[in-house]
C-alpha cells in the first residue's frame, strides 16, 4: 500500500453558470456523514465523502458550495498566471522540512561545489553557473538530507509504533505519483520529495506505512493504529495534500 501524492477516486461534475467544474470523489473515514472540500493551488478539487453516500447526495452537496468553490478557481487561476519556469537562479525559494529559503548561486571555478543552508538561504556553490548543475547539486543534496532525516524520523516513530516488532529497511526514491510505500516483507520506501514537508507530514507518511506492516488494507484496525499514535493525522494529511503543489513542483 501507499500514499499517492495526489489522492485518487472517482471524477463527477456539476455546472456552475456556464462552467462545468470536475472534482474528485474520494472515501472519507470517520466523517459522521459529512462531506470535506479541498480546493488545491493547482486547482484540483478533492471531494471527501462517506463510502455509502451515493453520488447524486454528493454532487449536490457540491453544489450547495458552487460560488465558493467557484471563487477558489478564480484566485488560484490568478495566481497562477504570474508564475514562471523556475530557472534556479539567486533569488527563487525552495522547500526544506517546511520552511521557505531562497536560492542563492555562487559561481567559484576553484571551489568544492556544494550545497549549504546559511541563514535562510540555500546556498549552492558551482564552478560554472547553469540551470542543469545547480538542479543535480540540489537534488543530490535533498536525497541526502531525506536519507538523514527519514532514517531519524523512522526510529522516532518505531518508539510508537509498538506492534512493529524489528527496524523495517528503508530507502530513498524518487517517485511521480507516491510519498511512500510499504512492500509485503515490510520494506519502506519514501520519495525524497517529502524532505520539503514539515517534519508532522513525514511522521505521518512513515507512520502510515508503520501501519500497513499490521494491517495491509485500509482496514478499521489500519485506522485505529493511526489515531492511536497520531489523533490529528486527518489534519496532518490535509496539510500535506495542500502543500504538494508546492513542494513537489519546486524540483
Amino acid at each position: 500500500m501507499n500514499v499517492p501524492i495526489k489522492p485518487k477516486g472517482q471524477t463527477l461534475t456539476f455546472s456552475y453558470g456556464d462552467e462545468r467544474i470536475e472534482f474528485e470523489r474520494v472515501r472519507r473515514e470517520h466523517s459522521n456523514g459529512k462531506v470535506l472540500i479541498k480546493v488545491h493551488p493547482d486547482c484540483r478539487i478533492v471531494v471527501s465523502a462517506p463510502e455509502e453516500a451515493a453520488n447524486d447526495a454528493v454532487i449536490a452537496a457540491v453544489k450547495k458550495r458552487g460560488r465558493w468553490i467557484y471563487q477558489q478557481l478564480r484566485d488560484f487561476r490568478a495566481r497562477s498566471e504570474h508564475i514562471v519556469p523556475r530557472q534556479y537562479i539567486s533569488g527563487e525559494s525552495h522547500y526544506y522540512l517546511g520552511k521557505q529559503y531562497v536560492l542563492k548561486v555562487i559561481e567559484a571555478p576553484d571551489q568544492t561545489q556544494s550545497v549549504k543552508l546559511l541563514r535562510g538561504h540555500l546556498q549552492i556553490t558551482v564552478r560554472q553557473k547553469s540551470k542543469e548543475a545547480v538542479t543535480a547539486l540540489l537534488s543530490d543534496w535533498y536525497k541526502s538530507r531525506a536519507k538523514d532525516v527519514f532514517a531519524k524520523r523512522l526510529e522516532a516513530m518505531l518508539e510508537h509504533a509498538l506492534w512493529v516488532n524489528f527496524r523495517p529497511p528503508i530507502r530513498v526514491l524518487s517517485m511521480q505519483t507516491q510519498w511512500g510505500s510499504c512492500s509485503p516483507n515490510g520494506r519502506i520506501t519514501l520519495n525524497p520529495q517529502l524532505v520539503k514537508a514539515p517534519r508532522t507530514c513525514i511522521d505521518y507518511v512513515i507512520l502510515h506505512e508503520l501501519c500497513h506492516i499490521a494491517e495491509h488494507n485500509h482496514s478499521e484496525r489500519f485506522y485505529r493504529l493511526m489515531s492511536q499514535v497520531m489523533p490529528n493525522w486527518e489534519q496532518t494529511k490535509e496539510r500535506l495534500d495542500a502543500m504538494a503543489v508546492l513542494i513537489t513542483s519546486l524540483r
